[in-house]
């Protein structure tokens, strides 16, 4: 964590960079609405190491992009991180873990996955290079064009 010296003493600094994120998940299995009618849940079950040290280096505060894999195939809202990953309560294995998550913004309209293809500002994303990959870092840039995508309605 960062320090700055105020007043004679150490502080932490209170401008640390906030991480972007996409989570998947299978609507069937995990929606919006599922974590909306609960408030808060964790995120959890991830057995890919790359996507599970994606969870460790998330911090609370950090914003992350809910996407529908499966039929839809669409980013639907935006959860923020409340809790950074602790042990996975769906395994006694200590390798595995999850965080915690709550709603943030429900989007106007979600985001598919062909228009995502087809956006030369996004042509980077992990999303599309690494495409089973369930749990992603996100650029800055991309979070921010995502949600202008969401909040144009001339696309929907």
């Amino acid at each position: 964590m960062f320090v700055a010296f105020f007043f004679g003493k150490l502080q932490p600094n209170f401008y640390c960079i906030m991480h972007y994120w996409l989570l998947k998940t299978e609507p069937e299995a995990f929606s919006w609405e599922d974590l909306q009618r609960e408030g808060q849940s964790h995120w959890d079950g991830v057995r890919n190491y790359a996507a599970r040290n994606h969870l460790k280096a998330m911090a609370v505060g950090d914003l992350a992009l809910m996407y529908y894999s499966g039929k839809e195939r669409a980013i639907v809202g935006v959860v923020r991180i409340v809790t950074a990953a602790y042990q996975d309560p769906s395994t006694d294995d200590e390798r595995w873990v999850a965080v915690r998550i709550a709603p943030q913004r429900l989007l106007a309209r979600h985001v598919t996955l062909d228009e995502i293809k087809t956006d030369p500002q996004l042509a980077e994303m992990v999303l599309l290079r690494i495409s089973r990959l369930s749990v992603q870092p996100v650029t800055s840039n991309e979070f921010e064009h995502i949600l202008q995508l969401a909040d144009n309605a001339k696309h929907g």
